[in-house]
């Protein structure tokens, strides 16, 4: 293993991670592509974006306003508007901003109603901004925004052009920092894993398990817990995406997917089990999910395409789906850093016509999926990857070669019972003749 797994501490006795550099890093590689482009600045509201930028953070009730917004001008240095306190507490607290962190508000996605004019005082700050460098009459890069914002800054004569692919292209290659963040969230859904797997058995139900993984994440020092994906039983085919609160029962298939941040960098990690037991058509599909997972897996490494790895997954028919865009993220890559999808996507569905070079500081997370023949049951694994200058490191620990079964095993007179059975054994020979014995007895017919 050539990554290292620190301490979230940091010391003065060893080299962790790098906070300065991480940010000094990120903002170098947005200034040096904006450099290169055809855009006098780059607006941002995405909040993964504004924190790549300006390496802020308020916490992620505010992921969903796009309030927050940063401006990134041409050969200088890029000024945060924020909720008003967050702004004077990144003054004192960020000097890497100082005056440059201003309080600013947007609509809210439309909680603030046109008329309170909250679109065009941004778009004026924005304008003034750009006067100020000489850019206003130069294209403005934007990632996303609200459309009464976009319309307000076009009637200050500015032209609106796609940021959000700079952003992209900014975020795909990790820093050394960003791969030890990876790497260290990565191990606290390690550390989720082996809790939930102990605590797994017939009653448990999903939405426990989701509460146990939670507080698991937080113990450990997560800042957000996005999502735990819980599917357990005939849940698992079609994959719903959602927890319930479904309970466990003896012979369950479940998986799941654990989405945290660490520091801003996030997990998209499945792992999949059964309860007590596996019937051999859940151990047959685990094994064919796995095998189209190495496929993948071990064609990662620079100068290979995302359509190589996409050509080893099944096609959509076969596997019960009309189209590509019908089973779209069952056999599917994506990065991972700031946000949970990231470049690059490797899919059937766009790979095979926009391959993409696997390149060295990609970090990206490889997930399969495959029905049982029973109809109902589903297996489904993730690993992340991280491709080295010569090759690839997987991130994700908690085994998963073989189908893992959770839960007590169930004892007999005769001994202990096999962890792969059917839930309805086929009928004894002893069995058999004592149903053709009576029926001779009592004189009835027996069908079938």
């Amino acid at each position: 293993m050539a990554l290292k797994t620190h301490g979230s501490m940091a010391v003065d006795w060893e080299q962790r991670i790098d906070f300065d550099r991480l940010r000094r890093e990120r903002l170098q590689k947005a200034k040096d592509l904006l450099a290169k482009s055809s855009m006098g600045a780059l607006l941002c509201f995405d909040m993964n974006n504004v924190r790549y930028i300006t390496a802020t953070h308020i916490g992620t009730w505010a992921q969903d306003k796009a309030n927050r917004f940063t401006l990134l001008p041409q050969n200088d240095e890029p000024i945060l508007w924020d909720f008003g306190s967050a702004a004077k507490h990144h003054q004192l607290n960020c000097p890497w901003l100082g005056e440059r962190s201003r309080p600013g508000i947007s609509m809210l996605r439309g909680a603030m109603t046109p008329e309170m004019g909250r679109a065009e005082d941004v778009a004026k700050k924005i304008r003034v901004e750009l006067e100020m460098c000489g850019l206003h009459k130069e294209p403005l890069g934007i990632d996303i925004i609200e459309p009464p914002v976009l319309f307000a800054l076009q009637k200050e004569g500015i032209e609106v052009v796609d940021g959000q692919a700079l952003m992209s292209e900014a975020r795909v290659i990790k820093t050394q920092d960003e791969i030890s963040l990876l790497n260290h969230s990565a191990m606290m859904v390690d550390a989720a894993y082996d809790e939930l797997y102990r605590a797994m058995k017939p009653g448990l139900r999903e939405n426990e398990a989701v509460g146990l993984v939670s507080k698991v994440l937080y113990d450990l020092g997560s800042e957000y817990v996005e999502a735990v994906n819980a599917i357990s039983g005939e849940r698992c085919n079609p994959h719903p995406h959602v927890f319930s609160d479904r309970v466990l029962r003896p012979g369950d298939p479940v998986y799941y997917d654990i989405l945290h941040s660490y520091m801003g960098y996030r997990t998209c990690y499945y792992r999949c089990f059964t309860v007590g037991y596996a019937s051999h058509a859940m151990v047959d599909a685990y094994k064919r999910c796995r095998d189209y997972l190495d496929a993948a897996i071990e064609l990662v490494r620079p100068g290979r395409t995302t359509a190589e790895i996409a050509a080893v997954w099944p096609k959509a028919e076969e596997f019960g789906f009309p189209n590509e865009e019908a089973c779209f993220a069952l056999q599917y890559g994506h990065g991972v850093g700031l946000a949970i999808w990231e470049k690059p996507v490797i899919s059937r569905l766009v790979s095979f016509d926009h391959p993409v070079e696997i390149k060295p500081g990609m970090v990206f997370a490889l997930e399969t999926f495959w029905p049982s023949t029973d109809g109902w049951s589903a297996a489904r694994i993730e690993e992340e990857i991280v491709v080295t200058p010569t090759g690839h490191e997987v991130i994700t620990r908690f085994p998963a070669e073989e189908l893992l079964v959770a839960g007590a095993h169930y004892f007999t007179v005769n001994g202990p019972l096999p962890t792969t059975r059917e839930s309805e054994a086929p009928a004894s020979e002893r069995v058999l003749d004592m149903i053709e014995a009576s029926a001779k007895t009592e004189r009835v017919g027996v069908s079938g």
